[in-house]
């Protein structure tokens, strides 16, 4: 019998392979929530701007008196299918989302996962190909996306322990924040483009680096909420 929860030393059946009647069904009206690293990815692949990517490919949805929203993969209208997949599989496989890696698993909590394939659906739980949790999750690339995602994810936790002290947060700083974290080309140009760099003492090769680097400017991105929502010293203001 096969547990509920899984640990990494735990051992699962499955291997997804085009031969299998099932494939590429899992890849059809399901919800996919996006981080910001998976959207860096995905627009890079497709080589497109992060404000097209969040414009075509996504759906944005606040909850009241949230200050992030939930941002989820689009589906296709007609057939409620991935936009990326086809009959061969997953166009941009190699920068696939962190849900579509961790399949047919699901994170419960720290190093915890359980099966949310169906088995009556999936045939690559029928497989003879064994795996522990650990070496799936590796295999997959999920732990570079675990460590792109770590602070992102304590950033989330932080603004939600003062949303009760927000109760009614301004338009203005939820699309401040949201573009700091998923709209990462429109931040770019926030900081060129304004008397940003005016205010904050930023190194010329740092600068270099932020217009250069997704990831670099997303790091920063997440320095600047430390330093303007929390207080905590992360920039370093100009002085007057």
């Amino acid at each position: 019998m096969k547990k509920d929860i899984l640990t990494l030393s735990d051992k699962i059946r499955f291997e997804c392979a085009p031969g299998n009647p099932c494939f590429t069904k899992c890849c059809q009206d399901v919800n996919i929530i996006l981080t910001p690293y998976d959207i860096i990815r995905m627009k890079n692949a497709l080589g497109i701007s992060s404000e097209k990517f969040l414009d075509q490919y996504t759906m944005i949805i606040y909850k009241e008196k949230k200050l992030l929203p939930m941002v989820l993969l689009k589906m296709n209208e007609e057939d409620k299918r991935c936009p990326f997949v086809s009959k061969d599989g997953c166009r941009i496989y190699n920068d696939r989302p962190w849900a579509c890696r961790m399949f047919p698993l699901e994170a419960v909590e720290e190093k915890s996962y359980r099966i949310i394939a169906d088995e009556n659906l999936c045939l690559g739980l029928k497989s003879d190909k064994e795996w522990f949790v650990s070496q799936w999750v590796i295999a997959q690339g999920v732990t570079e996306y675990d460590y792109m995602n770590r602070d992102f994810f304590k950033i989330v936790d932080s603004l939600k322990k003062i949303e009760p002290q927000m109760p009614n947060p301004s338009p203005r700083l939820q699309d401040m924040l949201f573009m700091c974290l998923y709209n990462l080309d429109k931040f770019r140009e926030f900081i060129t483009t304004t008397t940003f760099l005016h205010r904050f003492d930023i190194d010329l090769h740092k600068v270099n680096r932020l217009m250069a680097s997704d990831i670099e400017l997303f790091e920063f991105a997440i320095d600047w909420i430390k330093f303007g929502m929390f207080g905590e010293p992360t920039l370093k203001p100009k002085r007057k």
